[in-house]
C-alpha cells in the first residue's frame, strides 16, 4: 500500500489526508452542537477569520498575514472567555463520564443526536432569558427559583401546582400584574414549572442592602440552605438580580444571567 497519494500533481501522505478529514469532521460536529445558540454567530466569524488567514498566507501577503496571526494568537484567550459555557459542557462531560460509556464525551461529540439533554437545557435557558427580558422592559416584578434537585422544600399549602413545560409566555402570564399568581415565586425543576405563588423563607441577613425588598430577601432566603438559583426582576427599576448560596448579585446583564444559568443547570444535571 502506497504511503503517498497523488492528486492533480500534488502529493499527500495518508496521515495528512486523515488529519484533514478528522479536522473537517470535528468542525461539522461543532457546528451542529452550536447551531441555534448565541455562540453560533461567533463561531462562524472565527471560521471566516481563520479562512482569511490561510488565504492571505497562501497569497504571500505579509502585512495581512502578520495582522491576522497576531489577532489569532491574542484571540485564543478571548475564545476561552466567550465560549465558557460550551467549554464547561465539554469538560464536565469529559470529567464525569468514562471514555467507553454510552454517555461518554466521545459518544456525545461524534453523535450529537445523543446530546439532547444539553439542547433541552439550552431551550429552558432561552425561554427564561426571553421572559426575563420582556418583564424587565415592562417593569414586571418576578421571582423565579431554578432548583437543582427535586428535594427542594417549599410551602405547598399556599402554592398553586402547575406541572407545565418551561415557556416564556407562561412565565410572563404568571407574573402579569393582573394575574392571581403573580405574588410569590415560581419554582422550576428540570424542564418543568412545578408551582407558582410559592411563599419563600425571608432572609434575616443583616448585611443585605437596606433598599432591597421582599422579593430579594426571599430569593436570598431560599438559597441560604439549598443549592438553587433565584432570579429577581425588580418592579421599580426593571433590573435583574440573582441569589445563590445566600449571596445577592444585583443589576446583572442578561448575558451574565445566561452564563449563570448554564453553570447551575449543567452542574446540577450533567
Amino acid at each position: 500500500m502506497k504511503e503517498v497519494i497523488q492528486f492533480y500533481g500534488y502529493e499527500f501522505r495518508w496521515l495528512e489526508l486523515l488529519d484533514l478529514v478528522i479536522v473537517i469532521f470535528l468542525i461539522i460536529q461543532l457546528y451542529r452542537l452550536l447551531k441555534g445558540s448565541l455562540a453560533f454567530n461567533i463561531f462562524v466569524g472565527l471560521l471566516m477569520i481563520y479562512a482569511a488567514f490561510f488565504l492571505v498566507r497562501a497569497l504571500r501577503m505579509p502585512i495581512l498575514t502578520n495582522i491576522l496571526q497576531n489577532f489569532i494568537n491574542v484571540g485564543l484567550i478571548a475564545i476561552i472567555i466567550i465560549f465558557q459555557p460550551e467549554i464547561r459542557k465539554f469538560l464536565l462531560v469529559l470529567g464525569k463520564k468514562t471514555p467507553l460509556s454510552k454517555d461518554s464525551f466521545l459518544t456525545k461529540l461524534f453523535l450529537p443526536d445523543k446530546f439532547k439533554s444539553y439542547k433541552d437545557e439550552e431551550n429552558i435557558i432561552n425561554e427564561i432569558i426571553i421572559a426575563v427580558s420582556r418583564m424587565m422592559s415592562t417593569h414586571t416584578g418576578a421571582l423565579i427559583v431554578v432548583a437543582t434537585t427535586y428535594r427542594l422544600k417549599f410551602d405547598t399549602a399556599s402554592s398553586i401546582p402547575i406541572d407545565a413545560n418551561v415557556s416564556s409566555k407562561l412565565i410572563e402570564s404568571i407574573f402579569n400584574k393582573h394575574s392571581p399568581l403573580h405574588d410569590g415565586a415560581l419554582i422550576i425543576v428540570g424542564n418543568k414549572m412545578l408551582a407558582a405563588k410559592v411563599i419563600l423563607p425571608v432572609s434575616e441577613n443583616p448585611d443585605l442592602p437596606t433598599r432591597v425588598g421582599l422579593r430579594h430577601r426571599s430569593a436570598v432566603g431560599i438559597t441560604e440552605h439549598s443549592d438553587n438559583l433565584a432570579i429577581i426582576v425588580s418592579e421599580e427599576r426593571g433590573t435583574v438580580s440573582y441569589a445563590q448560596d445566600g449571596n445577592l448579585t444585583q443589576d446583572v446583564s442578561l448575558e451574565d444571567l445566561k452564563v449563570k444559568l448554564y453553570e447551575v443547570l449543567i452542574d446540577g444535571y450533567a
